[in-house]
């Protein structure tokens, strides 16, 4: 797909999706202290979301799920990729600094725009999560 076929869909960003978690503190953690994402409470407080860039996580926790949510709401079924506001490498210190194993790349995959360097983890939840810098 082309820059200007893109132009012309009806979709333009994601601006957030939601993260079903069995161990809320854990994940807060880890996508605060190995991502360097904020977290924010909105709602009066009742609700939390992982923000970045222009975007954010919303958190659900199993079986506390708010509504309207998916189908069938659940923990690790998630397969997504983020793209570093850092060079890759520093994002792959911060995984080693923080004994998170490291379970493919350094690898050139296809991202939305063209050629990305990846590597693969999970998160407490066994979500496989991609960080990626385009080349």
């Amino acid at each position: 797909m082309t820059i200007k076929e893109l132009e012309n869909t009806m979709i333009d960003r994601l601006d957030h999706f939601v993260l079903t978690t069995a161990q809320p503190d854990e994940t807060i953690r880890f996508y605060t202290e190995v991502l360097g994402m904020k977290l924010e409470t909105f709602r009066e407080g009742k609700r939390l979301a992982l923000k970045f860039g222009k975007q954010k996580i919303n958190i659900h926790v199993k079986g506390q799920e708010y509504e309207p949510k998916a189908h069938a709401p659940g923990v690790g079924t998630l397969d997504f990729c983020f793209i570093a506001s850092v060079p890759l490498e520093q994002v792959i210190g911060s995984l080693n600094k923080h004994k998170v194993t490291i379970i493919e790349g350094p690898c050139i995959k296809t991202g939305a725009m063209g050629d990305i360097r990846s590597v693969y983890f999970r998160d407490p939840d066994l979500n496989l999560v991609e960080v990626s810098e385009y080349v």
